[in-house]
């Protein structure tokens, strides 16, 4: 017939299908549901005739991955007609060294195999069970992150690895990562569809059930992604609008997060409606002639303009407060700068606070003001703001545009650097960037780099003069002092200049 032909053979050695391929290769049909538990193979393993002499196929090995079958083995057939040399595969308990899949080996004949298989694969899903076990102890929502590096290598990785940390601090435990080089993202998937299998590959033999994307995924994509993998899907929009949500606890700052979630989820509503169906909340009923995607449109619509207006009501009742402030002639200081740089511990150590501040990416999302008196009797307000980050969601920004007024409105920015990070000056534009987008750009700056308790004293001269800026540690209270003197004079010379301009 010069066909391949495919045996699925359970443990009892039923035979339970014939398959009948092309030339080279077979296509398997829906084997069903797996056996349960992640550590566990389907019980069936594929026997398949080889004619030409070629080693088992890429096809073979995948679905052996995917399908999760006892074994693949390819049978050599001679020109006889008699069985010729066998190859056979299985797949590798996570944890071996190598980080491979699968392992391959070879048998001269089929009367030469002496092996006893149902030990084997007994063996073998034990060594699964307990690297399984081991792996996952305490350990939820495994996940691969994922990127696409489309110019600077070195950028894409720095990205790649904050991506990591994002995903981390939203809970995931990150159990790999994978970064594709190209010219431009791919349409359908962003990354290609060969590297999409090889990652669907690694998400099964890891156990991860979440597949993170460095950077906004269109509708569409996100669609095609899970789609195709049948895993869950975030891009980097929807991580930080999760760590949001997760360290929002005011009034006005959960709103603000939950406005950010609706603009992006809206228009993905169409392509995602399961992914959505919480927008209902089962609240209401399904009017005559509507869909549920037209429901969850309208409520997302009507949800949007509540609050919007509320929004605006505690914006009004925010400048109210800073007209105070202005009337009592207080200046106002704002500290900006990138996540995780230290300025909630820096607005302690300054007015001897005790304001929320960990070693986590925003920590801080509600703004915190606190009065900081000089020695000559002179009297500031300083504001502790939400930290920035590189491809800060656009969304973002706009739904957080009455807290950061308290930026638009300041008198000085203190632009606090984090001097232990080597990325020390893609923060400051990623800063600036922010900065600019808030049409602060003019405001008067003073730069400080904290963290130099982390830093070795030879170096910091250097820091200093690639910065411009003031040197100090917000733990240690080293530079402390410079740093208000500092901005003592700097505030009160600009006010004095400004009241005495003509």
């Amino acid at each position: 017939m010069n066909r391949q032909i495919g045996l699925i053979i359970d443990r009892l050695g039923v035979v339970q299908k014939v398959i009948v391929g092309d030339a080279h290769q077979v296509f398997l049909p829906d084997l069903g549901r797996t056996r349960a538990g992640g550590s566990r193979f389907r019980g069936v393993r594929l026997v398949v005739t080889k004619l030409r002499g070629e080693d088992l196929s890429k096809d073979n090995l995948t679905d052996l991955s995917l399908l999760r079958l006892d074994a693949v083995i390819g049978l050599q057939a001679g020109v006889d007609g008699l069985p010729g040399r066998i190859d056979y595969a299985h797949l590798l308990p996570p944890g071996t060294s190598g980080g491979a899949f699968w392992h391959v080996d070879q048998v001269p004949s089929v009367h030469a195999w002496t092996d006893d298989f149902q030990a084997f694969i007994r063996d073998l899903e034990a060594q699964f069970s307990k690297a399984w076990a081991t792996e996952h102890d305490g350990k939820e929502g495994r996940a691969i992150v994922i990127g696409v590096g489309l110019g600077d290598r070195q950028e894409a990785e720095r990205s790649l690895a904050e991506l990591e940390r994002l995903a981390e601090t939203a809970g995931l435990h990150v159990v790999d990562r994978a970064l594709q080089h190209r010219r431009r993202p791919d349409g359908r998937y962003v990354i290609g569809k060969g590297k999409l299998q090889e990652i669907l590959l690694r998400s099964m033999h890891l156990g991860a059930e979440v597949l993170v994307f460095d950077g906004e995924l269109a509708p569409s994509q996100l669609r095609n992604i899970a789609t195709e993998t049948e895993l869950k899907v975030l891009d980097r929009t929807q991580l930080i609008l999760d760590i949001f949500a997760l360290r929002a606890t005011t009034r006005e700052g959960k709103l603000q997060v939950e406005l950010a979630q609706l603009r992006y989820r809206r228009p993905r509503l169409a392509v995602m409606p399961t992914a959505m169906s919480r927008l209902t909340g089962g609240i209401g009923g399904r009017g005559p002639g509507e869909t549920r995607l037209e429901i969850n449109r309208r409520r997302a619509d009507e949800r949007l303009t509540r609050i919007k207006k509320e929004l605006k009501k505690q914006g009004k009742h925010r400048a109210m407060r800073r007209n105070r402030r202005r009337r009592v002639g207080l200046p106002l200081v704002s500290i900006v700068g990138y996540t995780n740089a230290g300025k909630s511990t820096l607005l302690n150590r300054m007015t001897r606070s005790k304001v929320d501040a960990e070693d986590k990416l925003f920590a801080t999302l509600d703004p915190t003001s606190r009065r900081m008196r000089f020695p000559e009797a002179r009297e500031v307000i300083l504001t502790d703001t939400v930290g920035f980050i590189r491809k800060l969601p656009k969304d973002l920004v706009e739904a957080f545009s009455s807290t950061l007024e308290e930026v638009v409105d300041a008198d000085l920015l203190l632009h606090v650097i984090d001097g232990a990070s080597d990325e020390a000056a893609v923060h400051i534009q990623a800063v600036e960037r922010v900065l600019d987008q808030l049409g602060v750009a003019e405001t008067p700056t003073l730069r400080v780099v904290n963290k130099i308790d982390q830093v070795p004293p030879e170096d910091w001269q250097a820091l200093k003069a690639q910065h411009g800026a003031l040197l100090c540690s917000a733990r240690t209270s080293d530079g402390l002092q410079e740093l208000l003197e500092t901005l003592e004079r700097e505030l009160f010379r600009e006010r004095a200049r400004q009241a005495t301009a003509p």
